[in-house]
């Protein structure tokens, strides 16, 4: 029997640290817990009613819920019968849910709410090959003649005989097996299942192992998606070192969570950072200014005493003194708003700002900013507490490597790469060029070996003049403004740039109460002229690195948030460019009228 394999894992975690807390999550307002020795327990009778359900080696099982402890129990116990795992968003469509459920023929399918149970019933009667649908929780009301609770499915397994069963398929189980089909969020096209393997997983471990330390002690927020491989692969990670998952439904309760739960690692995506940074920022923005002085002061020696350590220079009896007093007066006060004290912070996905890095780093906060995609099992490079680089995502990981191809491509080789695309041999040739995978993104490596990503190839504007902008540098710039929800990013073909903002609106409506400005309705209240001067201003300021080529000349605020629903964005809220560029082409066309 392989170790390198989930399943053996998670087995190997319940029997070494038994008692010890697995998991926690929030119930009615109290945290519940579970130990290794019952999630052991649940995982071995899910795994057992699956096989009474019929389930066969190599069968797709769908995940469709939000985040909580079921989603990993689930997961564990079709990858103890060698079934693969087939994560749904969430926040999903019928029509995008009913795309997965077809393309890799799932067989049985657990869901976390009644909006997901409702979605799945109602495409079901067309997908012969959907059996059972699992449900979570006893308060959907569901259809008894194909569907079961997951405490009846438990109660189904515990009673089973088919403990032997079980045995024999784990006796034989090989990291190459295929762990999952993780479907790429689709910003061009229809989303594709990258095939990762176990292998593929264990590839992460060991490179999250060389640069980081997590022990049974650490606590970890589990709040970006389990459907995404970034979480995933972190979570597994989690279990494998037997630490605490702490399990959020709802990633937008993250800030209050954290000082609740005190995580001491966690992975997350620039935007839990931005929106941190924007509020302090605003706040301060807002204060006396003696305050205001006192605040930069101790941001200014944090920085200093952080760099001296960085560096391993020595720290003078003064900056010592000076360091001190800052913590007490400011800096402990942001790692408050973060839960304490953290072993490092992670973050992937798009680009954080260097000067949010900074401010965190200032603080006493590592953010150890890494760069993957799903078809990489996710990781290709990450920054550590031992090596990091600001603005850059950090050095390739052990077992994989990184050159830059044809017009600046990143290209990776190694055990993180996916097998392909299922049932797709066309977009899989595609995806490689001589044995490395194409990333699609563009970066340069320096002469210490961190790579910096400038932009994604099918991302790049070409003005009407022939500049290619990188959009991402402008929405990296403006987006973490404390009154910007969300940006895209016009100008390919055009003569200038412009955007389309999305307001952060409770922080816009409090403004707009805190400066007495009446408005009726959210759409009446981004067409005032005070409002869009006031967003002008924001954007001036926050536009004084950019070239001027590079600057937002006009924009538009939008009354209401791009959405997977309206399908301008993709289930990890990724702008589909070209959807935006076609659904809102009178308004884009209105910001180029002279």
């Amino acid at each position: 029997m392989s170790t390198d394999h989930l399943a053996v894992m998670i087995r190997e975690s319940v029997k070494k640290y038994g008692d010890k807390t697995a998991m926690r999550y929030k119930e009615l307002g109290q945290w519940r817990s579970i130990t290794y020795a019952a999630l052991g327990q649940k995982i071995q009778a899910v795994a057992k009613a699956l096989l009474e359900e019929g389930i066969n080696e190599g069968d797709m099982i769908g995940v469709f819920s939000q985040n909580r402890p079921e989603w990993a129990i689930a997961d564990f116990a079709i990858l103890q019968v060698k079934g693969i795992t087939v994560p749904v968003y969430a926040t999903n469509t019928a029509k995008q849910t009913e795309y997965i459920v077809r393309d890799a023929q799932i067989k049985l399918i657990f869901v976390g709410d009644q909006a997901q149970y409702d979605k799945v019933k109602s495409f079901k009667s067309s997908q012969k090959q959907l059996g059972r649908i699992v449900a979570f929780d006893r308060t959907i009301a569901i259809d008894t003649d194909d569907s079961i609770y997951l405490d009846d499915f438990i109660t189904q397994g515990e009673k089973s005989a088919q403990a032997a069963e079980l045995e024999k398929r784990l006796s034989v189980v090989s990291p190459e097996d295929i762990a999952t089909l993780i479907y790429t969020s689709g910003t061009t096209g229809d989303p594709k299942g990258a095939i990762l393997t176990h292998s593929n997983f264990f590839n992460q471990f060991y490179a999250i192992d060389e640069r980081f330390n997590v022990g049974t002690d650490d606590r970890s927020l589990c709040f970006l998606p389990l459907s995404h491989a970034y979480e995933r692969t972190w979570s597994y990670y989690i279990f494998w070192c037997g630490a605490e998952n702490n399990y959020i439904s709802n990633p937008k309760d993250i800030v209050s969570y954290m000082p609740d739960v005190k995580p001491t690692c966690m992975v997350s995506v620039p935007r839990l950072y931005e929106k941190i940074y924007g509020t302090v920022y605003d706040r301060l923005d807002k204060a006396p200014e003696n305050k205001k002085k006192v605040f930069n002061w101790a941001i200014s020696v944090g920085k200093e005493y952080a760099y001296r350590v960085k560096d391993n220079k020595s720290i003078g009896p003064v900056l010592r003194l000076k360091h001190a007093l800052a913590d007490k007066l400011v800096l402990s006060n942001i790692r408050a708003v973060v839960g304490g004290p953290k072993n490092f912070f992670s973050a992937g996905g798009a680009p954080l700002s260097q000067e949010i890095e900074e401010f965190f780093f200032a603080a006493g906060l590592l953010i150890c900013q890494g760069y993957g995609l799903t078809e990489t099992s996710p990781m290709i490079t990450c920054n550590s507490p031992k090596a990091f680089r600001f603005g850059t995502v950090g050095r390739p990981i052990k077992g994989c490597e990184v050159k830059i191809g044809e017009h600046g491509e990143i290209l990776a080789r190694g055990g993180n790469i996916m097998k392909g695309y299922y049932n797709k041999p066309k977009e899989t040739e595609e995806a490689f060029v001589d044995g490395w995978f194409r990333t699609g993104d563009v970066g340069v490596i320096d002469d210490d070996g961190f790579v910096r990503i400038t932009d994604r190839i099918k991302d790049l504007i070409i003005t009407a003049q022939g500049k290619n902008i990188a959009p991402q540098h402008i929405e990296t710039a403006i987006g973490k403004d404390h009154y910007i929800e969300q940006i895209a990013t016009i100008g390919d073909k055009r003569k200038y740039v412009s955007a389309l903002i999305v307001p952060s609106f409770a922080a816009l409506e409090q403004y707009a109460k805190d400066n007495n400005i009446a408005y009726s309705s959210r759409q009446d209240l981004v067409k005032k002229p005070e409002i869009i001067d006031f967003y002008n201003r924001r954007i001036n300021e926050l536009s004084t690195d950019l070239a001027n080529y590079e600057k937002i000349k006009r924009f538009t605020l939008m009354h209401q948030e791009f959405s997977q629903e309206g399908g301008e964005v993709t289930p990890t809220m990724k702008i589909k460019r070209k959807v935006v560029a076609e659904k809102y082409k009178s308004v884009i066309d209105d910001m180029y009228r002279e």
